[in-house]
């Protein structure tokens, strides 16, 4: 089945924080692909601490904001230089991670690198190059990967806290990472959505871009109400009236 790819973007990482939902929640009937960016922040997994998982003090004294998704999975750094992918499914009964696995593995390899599938992300060696987390609802799934093209690695553990002496279920689990960049590849962000849409048109029989809906807009809006535009839901999951 061809999928769509949809054509938007915000420079507020809420906004593009409520569209990565409302793709899911308006339940499209076909697979949809999202190729984004934020600009710099720190996002937290829906049931993640952030004082376990973020040096909150060097983001306040840089400007960083820390927010959070929906979907579980472990924190990532965002900006200019990481390249977000949002796959949704229709069928609640895919395999998401497998679904999400197989795309970045094939836009790495069109990009000329071996990939390997490792815990919920994919790796070049032993670093790590691109991170996977999931959210399913009663109508379909999400699965969305993070793409490092050329923020260095020492930028993402600026903001990030190491491994903590008392490991908890929800911790991430962290890895060595390094970008397309440190790994010696000139692709550029254009050159990595494009292999990113190849790969997403072989697995998917075609791509065909289209901009939000109607009802993806709206349901961007009522998130942004009750959670995105809430400093309770990034600080501690809390959404409006709770």
């Amino acid at each position: 089945m061809t999928a769509g790819d949809i054509s938007a973007g915000s420079s507020d990482p809420a906004e593009n924080l409520a569209l990565d939902e409302a793709l899911l929640r308006a339940a499209p009937a076909g697979p949809l692909i999202w190729i984004w960016r934020n600009p710099a922040c720190v996002v937290v997994g829906r049931g993640q601490k952030v004082h376990r998982e973020v040096r909150t003090d060097v983001c306040a004294q840089d400007g960083i904001p820390v927010l959070r998704r929906a979907s579980g999975g472990g924190t990532v750094f965002h900006d200019d230089g990481n390249l977000n992918v949002t796959l949704v499914l229709p069928d609640a009964g895919e395999r998401p991670l497998e679904a999400i696995g197989e795309l970045m593995s094939g836009a790495v390899s069109e990009l000329g690198l071996p990939p390997r599938l490792g815990d919920r992300g994919l790796f070049i060696g032993e670093a790590k190059l691109c991170g996977f987390a999931v959210f399913r609802t009663k109508t379909g799934l999400l699965a969305h990967s993070t793409l490092l093209v050329h923020t260095a690695a020492e930028r993402v553990g600026r903001y990030l806290t190491g491994p903590p002496p008392d490991p908890k279920p929800l911790d991430s689990h962290r890895s060595q990472v390094a970008s397309l960049a440190e790994h010696g590849l000139r692709a550029g962000i254009a050159e990595a959505a494009a292999a990113v849409r190849v790969a997403a048109a072989r697995q998917f029989d075609g791509l065909a871009a289209r901009p939000p809906s109607a009802e993806e807009r709206d349901w961007q809006r009522r998130l942004l109400d009750s959670r995105y535009r809430f400093p309770d839901w990034h600080a501690d999951g809390r959404q409006k009236g709770s």
